[in-house]
């Protein structure tokens, strides 16, 4: 007799998995599986990797998935959402490449029942997945999305010129919990939480308002991968680059922070999309917000839209 499902917080036909990932300098370290089941049995799949300071909660994009025959999955990383523990430090990693475990459990627990899978990310996650990709090179990787990817360090251009990155890998080398200051106005996630201004609901403790605190070790980490795709990767499969038109950087709630990317610099998402790989379509959708699936309803229609083109155009092919 099979064993009875564990269901998600997010309920059924939601069910979770638990993914032991060892120890690491902190103690033990999990990731997380979420699984939404396609109406019928099939073949195809979809792996989604979050980004910073998120968690998996999308459920209209599993759902849509669902509709057209995939198997959804979604994977909280380590220290992320569902994955993070008390003794741990959230979102906290030194190398990029301390995910991919992660992500090589994950795509093993996929790939049992699915030979054609679709891998799909956002922001510091569309970096992450990419730089895995291009790496392990997995079996049966049918075509990856990324939604609006952290492709370049945003802001003044002295924060990217040698001089910059030099000092913050030594300063990430030798102080990795150096607090590195900003400031999060918090209307990002205002204007997408429905207790704010917004029409989704999720866990505030998993997606804080005012983010998360960024370290020196993290952000090299960041840098580096920054790095590694600059010089080019060979992911090997049909890439989707997703943003929105315009960026914009408002500090109190109003229409722009609902119609353009308020967290990354669009048009470095853009320059950058081509070193993914030979096979890169990049859209820009205008008024999107920066995850391009929790945009306003007409303007997320348009994303899906999108998607449904690229799909049946070089993956169902």
């Amino acid at each position: 007799m099979a064993p009875d499902p564990t269901y998600d917080v997010l309920g059924a036909p939601y069910t979770v998995e638990t993914l032991d990932l060892g120890e690491d300098a902190e103690g033990p370290v999990h990731a997380t599986l979420v699984h939404r089941p396609a109406p019928e049995p099939t073949d195809r799949a979809v792996l989604h990797v979050h980004g910073f300071a998120d968690y998996f909660f999308h459920t209209e994009y599993a759902e849509w998935w669902n509709a057209r025959g995939h198997d959804f999955y979604a994977l909280d990383l380590r220290k992320y959402g569902r994955s993070l523990r008390e003794h741990q430090t959230p979102n906290y990693v030194e190398d990029l490449r301390e995910y991919f475990p992660d992500l090589d459990a994950a795509w093993g627990r996929i790939a049992v029942d699915h030979t054609r899978i679709v891998t799909t990310a956002h922001s510091t996650g569309g970096l992450t997945l990419p730089l895995w990709l291009h790496d392990r090179r997995p079996d049966g990787l049918a075509g990856v999305v990324l939604n609006s990817p952290w492709f370049d360090l945003q802001g003044s251009a002295w924060l990217r010129n040698p001089a910059a990155r030099l000092a913050l890998d030594r300063m990430g080398a030798r102080q990795p919990r150096r607090l590195i200051p900003r400031k999060v106005s918090g209307v990002y996630t205002q204007s997408l939480h429905r207790d704010h201004h917004g029409e989704f609901d999720f866990n505030l403790d998993w997606k804080p308002v005012e983010s998360y605190p960024v370290y020196a070790g993290w952000l090299r980490a960041v840098r580096r991968g920054h790095a590694e795709l600059h010089r080019g990767l060979d992911v090997p499969g049909p890439c989707l680059v997703l943003s929105s038109t315009t960026s914009a950087w408002p500090t109190t709630m109003g229409d722009a922070v609902h119609s353009n990317d308020v967290v990354l610099d669009v048009e470095q998402i853009r320059r950058w999309a081509s070193s993914l790989g030979r096979h890169v379509t990049s859209i820009a959708v205008d008024g999107a917000r920066h995850d391009v699936v929790l945009s306003l309803p007409d303007v997320r229609a348009r994303v899906y839209d999108e998607i449904d083109t690229w799909l049946s155009t070089y993956v169902d092919r």
